[in-house]
């Protein structure tokens, strides 16, 4: 590499470190929160159905460990368009049934309340709720089983599944 490649380089590098707080000081969670595809609404509702997919046990449930928040980042970033509206239809659709039913939002309604939704949700002809469903499910326990909490405290990892014991006399059989 020739000298004067290596010095621009070097000060491009180090300009880009000198600016880079000076960028990222105006930023803000309300800021950065503008690029999300829900509202705070269906944030909560999103939060109140992982939650009854796996609940609060002797261990976390999903909403405490923030699975909700996975699962929007996960729809946003790796899920097309169409499935993106059918999370952003899907949650309105099930806070509409609550609100039919018992007239209250799906994320103030009552644990049992929430898991009968679900189960009808579940059984209906309805295809485009099953494949909602089967959507926030398949990412709620992907979310869960991947989050911090289950990786490092249940869960544990062998990088080494067998054992290798170099001291054991070999027998005939």
């Amino acid at each position: 590499m020739e000298r004067r490649v290596a010095l621009k380089s070097m000060a491009l590098a180090m300009g880009a470190m000198a600016g880079l707080p000076a960028w990222a000081s105006g930023w803000s969670k309300s800021a950065l929160e503008k690029g999300t595809l829900l509202s705070a609404d269906q944030s909560k509702i999103l939060t109140g159905m992982v939650e009854t997919i796996i609940p609060k046990t002797d261990t976390p449930g999903a909403g405490e460990l923030g699975v909700g928040g996975f699962v929007q980042k996960m729809v946003t970033d790796c899920y097309d368009s169409k499935a993106q509206a059918g999370l952003k239809s899907g949650l309105s659709n099930l806070d509409e049934q609550s609100i039919q039913r018992f007239g209250k939002s799906f994320a103030d309604a009552g644990k049992d309340q929430r898991m009968q939704l679900l189960q009808d949700m579940d059984k209906g002809s309805d295809a485009s709720q099953k494949a909602f469903l089967g959507m926030v499910k398949n990412l709620t326990i992907q979310g869960y089983m991947s989050s911090e909490y289950v990786m490092t405290n249940l869960t544990h990892y062998e990088m080494i599944p067998a054992r290798y014991h170099g001291c054991v006399p070999v027998t005939k059989g």
